[in-house]
């Protein structure tokens, strides 16, 4: 796919990937549609962008039947066509599930796979009229691998990246394109919300700017999908062939004492059993 002049709506553009997504996209010549909870933070991004473009910002919650029709009648009427569509708004869930209300279930569902399949239906006239066009959803190396203490978070992204492969299939011959992406842990404000199991958990953490530049080259390639490169693309390998191998791995990190310690002030355990340093990592 040519960039240059294409019109563009990324959500969760207020930070993190989702800003950096946004202020290269406008870098590549696209006119960017910004959506997102927080209308400063949008704001914010917007200022940082390359003005050349009509780029527009669109504050609401992505979750909301409301908020999407509005955008879809927003978008009609200004540009008449959407050319790229990029589901990046996620949240993240880390802990014991047993620790997991019904509220941080919900939210994470709903905004990880149902708002961004939801998204897709109400914008496909849109997207058709753009077609050749494309749909990128930012799942996660956590929808390929499952992780203890993401497990939620890893049903999410397992959601959207089979949402990924089914539209795929579906949408082809109408001329719309999925491109599937799957960043490792990447330094974002989210990423505090599993700090303390960076270390034990070995993950290699990007930083967002290089994500977004990957998944751009990725559009303009019109790949089905993009892995952050390393290791981690044989780790997906290595867990559809031979899932027992890390399941090996995953556990020795599980016993390391770190993760015990978080276990333990998460109220899993009331002491803590004898612990062992493990090897291996996926991030």
């Amino acid at each position: 796919m040519q960039l240059k002049g294409r019109i563009a709506l990324i959500t969760g553009a207020g930070s993190g990937i989702g800003r950096q997504l946004a202020l290269e996209a406008a870098r590549r010549g696209l006119t960017v549609a910004l959506m997102g909870r927080r209308a400063d933070a949008l704001q914010e991004t917007l200022s940082m962008m390359n003005r050349r473009g009509s780029h527009v910002a669109l504050p609401g919650d992505i979750t909301d039947p409301e908020t999407r029709v509005a955008l879809r009648q927003y978008i009609e009427r200004w540009w008449g066509r959407l050319d790229v569509l990029v589901n990046n708004a996620g949240v993240v869930c880390v802990g014991p599930l047993v620790r997991t209300s019904d509220a941080d279930l919900e939210r994470l569902m709903a905004t990880n796979v149902i708002a961004p399949a939801a998204l897709i239906r109400e914008l496909l006239p849109l997207l058709h009229k753009a077609a050749p066009s494309r749909i990128v959803n930012v799942g996660s190396m956590f929808g390929d691998i499952a992780y203890p203490l993401f497990g939620a978070y890893s049903a999410s992204k397992f959601g959207l990246r089979g949402l990924s492969m089914a539209l795929r299939r579906e949408l082809k011959e109408f001329g719309v394109g999925i491109t599937y992406a799957a960043p490792r842990a990447t330094n974002t404000d989210a990423a505090g919300a599993f700090e303390r199991l960076a270390a034990p958990m070995q993950m290699r953490i990007d930083a967002p700017e290089k994500v977004a530049r990957d998944i751009w080259i990725a559009v303009a390639r019109d790949a089905d999908s993009v892995y952050a490169k390393g290791p981690e693309r044989l780790f997906v390998l290595v867990q559809r062939l031979f899932p027992q191998l890390v399941d090996r791995s995953v556990a020795s990190q599980m016993a390391d004492r770190r993760v015990r310690a978080y276990l333990i002030s998460e109220g899993v355990w009331p002491t803590a059993p004898q612990s062992g340093v493990g090897r291996g990592g996926f991030g």
